[in-house]
């Protein structure tokens, strides 16, 4: 009995944890799909697992944006840079980041990024106002450019060429 109300109570604890991942599905301007990306909770902010295809080889800016809208060709629909706190753009600025402000990732030869694994300590999938869900959720957006860490309002990071609605 004492082991059947264990499980029972640790079954019970892992379902909220179970219940904060979303998974998102990427476009280009052209409305095709590039990839995907898998949102769940860490330890401290959000893991979000990449997969893409089809995109320009090299370094790239991915950030979160405010508005869960992604219409192509420009993805300017994203709005700016999810900013909740009302800080500086940049990782490397001491009056930053913005909660949307992750770290670059980098597209192989073949256009191809596998199990991209990038942290953002500054958001979460709950109900706080850094949460990507916020206001009806938000937009994964990828730029054509490195993020540069440090200039304000976009680290300097270009196009945005691919984008994902986060909704719950």
């Amino acid at each position: 009995m004492k082991i059947e109300r264990l499980c029972l109570l640790l079954v019970s604890f892992s379902l909220p944890l179970l219940a904060h991942t979303t998974k998102i599905e990427l476009q280009d301007g052209s409305g095709k799909k590039v990839g995907s990306a898998n949102l769940k909770r860490a330890a401290q902010g959000v893991e979000i697992k990449l997969n893409v295809h089809d995109l320009p080889a090299g370094e790239h800016a991915l950030h979160v944006h405010q508005n869960p809208r992604c219409d192509p060709p420009d993805f300017k629909s994203a709005g700016p840079h999810f900013n909740p706190e009302g800080k500086q753009h940049g990782l490397d600025n001491p009056q930053g980041p913005h909660a949307g402000d992750i770290p670059n990732f980098i597209i192989d030869h073949n256009g191809k990024a596998k199990n991209v694994i990038v942290t953002d300590p500054n958001l979460t999938l709950g109900t706080a106002k850094n949460s990507v869900f916020s206001n009806g959720g938000t937009a994964l957006v990828i730029h054509d450019k490195p993020d540069d860490m440090k200039t304000d309002p976009t680290g300097n990071s270009g196009d945005r060429i691919a984008c994902g609605v986060i909704t719950k």
